[in-house]
């Protein structure tokens, strides 16, 4: 049944308008991005079939143009209006991290780490530098690859830090084998780093390792 045949207060954006987004489904979030549905399926019902098919939303907007337009009534723009979605929230985080101290907010930093992450298949070390009081002035990709204690070289880290002139940093780091645990590797990395980067008078205020649904704090778990 198409969606305009639904009664109206059950209706996507008659209910975004009354009651607002929380009071609305994922499913129902994603149906009046795509608009409309194609034959047989509602918008709302297309929607469910491509969060099953990934996985979940961050999945789905995570996922390239190429493989979101596989799916059979999305095209190539459909697949781009997901990712300039989910590029503006990348956008929004950042912005907010520019006025406000990233350490006020530690689910606004770890959603954002997440969001940096997006799409990501190899593992990759980045940077989040910032100022003396703490908001963001970039955030940088340093490495790709395996990342081992060898491959990650601290006088790239530092020669970073001086370039973007930061008073302090966030690690972050990936792990695409979706186990979020902090290994042996990754604790002694961050001890060197935070070790070389404390020479210049930066501070490592934290290392997240980042897995698709989350990203865990190395400092929270007492392993700084």
């Amino acid at each position: 049944m198409p969606i305009t045949d639904w009664p109206e207060n059950e209706r996507p954006r008659e209910k975004l308008i009354v009651r607002g987004p929380d009071a609305l489904s994922d499913a129902e979030l994603l149906a009046i991005l795509l608009r409309v549905g194609i034959a047989g399926k509602s918008a709302v019902d297309l929607a469910r079939e491509l969060l099953n098919e990934f996985g979940g939303i961050h999945a789905l907007l995570s996922a390239s143009p190429k493989e979101v337009a596989k799916i059979k009534g999305l095209g190539q723009a459909k697949a781009l209006q997901f990712q300039a979605a989910l590029h503006l929230g990348k956008r929004a985080l950042a912005e907010q991290l520019k006025i406000k101290p990233a350490l006020g907010s530690s689910l606004l930093v770890q959603n954002y780490v997440r969001l940096l992450f997006s799409g990501e298949t190899s593992e990759v070390f980045m940077a989040v530098f910032m100022d003396a009081q703490n908001q963001l002035i970039a955030s940088v990709p340093l490495f790709r690859g395996t990342l081992t204690q060898t491959s990650v070289y601290p006088r790239e880290v530092v020669k970073a830090a001086l370039n973007y002139n930061a008073a302090a940093l966030i690690l972050a780091h990936n792990h695409p084998s979706g186990i979020p645990t902090p290994s042996a590797a990754d604790i002694t990395l961050t001890k060197m780093l935070k070790a070389a980067l404390a020479l210049i008078d930066v501070r490592v205020h934290d290392h997240f390792i980042v897995v698709a649904d989350q990203a865990v704090s190395m400092a929270e778990q007492g392993l700084m």
